[in-house]
């Protein structure tokens, strides 16, 4: 049996393909960092100004959570919840109608305005705007072992393919007829896994814009699939997204 010949030209520009489009990316997400500073500022403002008199009376939060290559590092977000919730009910998971989240941030939540101090993490560049969400170390764990060890290959995102099709995670949640946790484990997990791989699959710019696009779009139609239509080849629903 001869030797199979590695074809080193192709590897090199599989090799040089990569390297310009994580350069393009980087820029992309400082670029698109400042304009939403910029434009957001108006609504930023006012959302500090009320957390500050309401709701425990405080801004932002910082949490720890597996991050790039599954380092840890300290995602900034605007709190919703009370301070001890990590500690309370379901601790890191949320479910509708969670009564550890302040009236101001359940709109917050809705809105994903909770999200957008993450711009400073992007900025930072501990996040992209678009990759896999960072867990918290016990929902990381949750994770099937072989997603474990390849689902942050890319930097966690502020949006990504999980986060559009798991838009109403906390829906899914509330209506398990199984314990939430269990449910979390042995349904979302595994098809959450399996979502963040095809986009490492198929990483581009070109995805990044659709998903950006997608992002606002299941905000305006939440009901919407419009995503398993845009992007092609996505794993198959599970059935208990169809009910």
């Amino acid at each position: 049996m001869g030797v199979q010949q590695v074809d080193y030209k192709s590897l090199i520009k599989l090799q040089t393909d990569k390297t310009m489009y994580l350069f393009l990316k980087r820029l992309f997400d400082i670029l698109l960092s400042l304009i939403a500073l910029i434009l957001l500022s108006p609504l930023l403002i006012p959302v500090l100004i009320i957390l500050l008199f309401t709701g425990e009376h405080y801004i932002f939060y910082k949490q720890k959570r597996v991050g790039y290559k599954n380092k840890r590092f300290q995602i900034l977000k605007f709190a919703t919840m009370l301070k001890n919730s990590p500690n309370m009910t379901t601790g890191s998971i949320t479910v509708r109608n969670d009564p550890r989240v302040f009236p101001f941030g359940k709109f917050l939540r809705k809105t994903k305005i909770n999200e957008l101090p993450q711009i400073f993490n992007v900025l930072l560049g501990n996040m992209s705007i678009v990759g896999p969400r960072p867990q918290m170390e016990p929902d990381f764990y949750r994770f099937p072992k072989h997603i474990q060890e390849v689902i942050y290959n890319a930097k966690p995102g502020i949006t990504g393919i999980g986060s559009i099709v798991f838009r109403d995670e906390e829906g899914l949640m509330a209506d398990a007829k199984e314990d939430v946790i269990s449910f979390y484990e042995s349904k979302i997990a595994p098809y959450k896994g399996d979502l963040e791989i095809w986009y490492q699959k198929n990483a581009s710019l070109w995805t990044d814009l659709k998903i950006i696009f997608l992002t606002a779009w299941v905000i305006v139609f939440p009901k919407s699939n419009l995503a398993f239509s845009i992007l092609k080849g996505l794993p198959q629903r599970p059935d208990y997204l169809n009910d």
